[in-house]
């Protein structure tokens, strides 16, 4: 699949936001944590990459009710769902002016479209040295789910199967989506938000 900027201006995929706020004192730490000098910068993204799948939970796998959104907050709590671990796994490389953005795919909730649909995040990086962006899924493994860091081919958390009507979205934006902040907004209970609550359209 062909990937799409949404912008034509590197700047905007580096830019702090308010859900990746880079400046945050423990993202600064983490940072420095886990970037060591002479580390170029494929080395880095699979650095913060490995981070933000295996050492933040998804919420859902833990079957936790607590909803966090910004980076810091998904780093001070170390689980989020796939909107909020994008958030991170952003915050931790434009700090280090790698240019990272949001993608989203379209699944079904369950393993059949008669669950309902759901719209999932990952992210796009764009490496300077390959001269192109890579999609990277940091929502995090369990038994069935194998996403990987892969610059060969793309090995995300969710193959899509179009007969059930998944889609994959090819436009990388620089803000996350406005319909998935709001969910994270909007609710108090995370399993029931994850259950009932995500948008179905991007």
């Amino acid at each position: 699949m062909k990937l799409i900027a949404e912008s034509n201006h590197m700047a905007n995929y580096l830019a702090e936001l308010d859900e990746v706020d880079y400046s945050h004192q423990e993202i600064q730490m983490l940072a420095k944590k886990l970037f060591q000098r002479g580390m170029n910068e494929v080395e880095m993204t699979e650095a913060a990459y490995h981070f933000v799948r295996d050492e933040i939970s998804h919420t859902w796998d833990i079957q936790s009710e607590r909803i966090t959104k910004t980076a810091s907050e998904v780093l001070r709590y170390k689980e989020g769902i796939c909107y909020a671990k994008s958030n991170l796994l952003a915050a931790l490389l434009r700090v280090v002016e790698i240019p990272t953005g949001f993608c989203y795919q379209k699944l079904t909730l369950g393993d059949t479209p008669d669950t309902g649909y759901c719209i999932h995040a990952l992210n796009a990086v764009y490496l300077r040295g390959h001269g192109r962006w890579f999609r990277l899924d940091a929502r995090g493994n369990k038994k069935g789910i194998g996403a990987e860091f892969s610059l060969e081919e793309e090995k995300l958390a969710f193959p899509i199967r179009p007969q059930y009507g998944e889609i994959d979205y090819p436009v990388i934006f620089a803000t996350p989506s406005a319909k998935t902040m709001d969910v994270l907004d909007q609710h108090t209970n995370a399993l029931h938000m994850y259950a009932q609550g995500l948008p179905v359209e991007l």
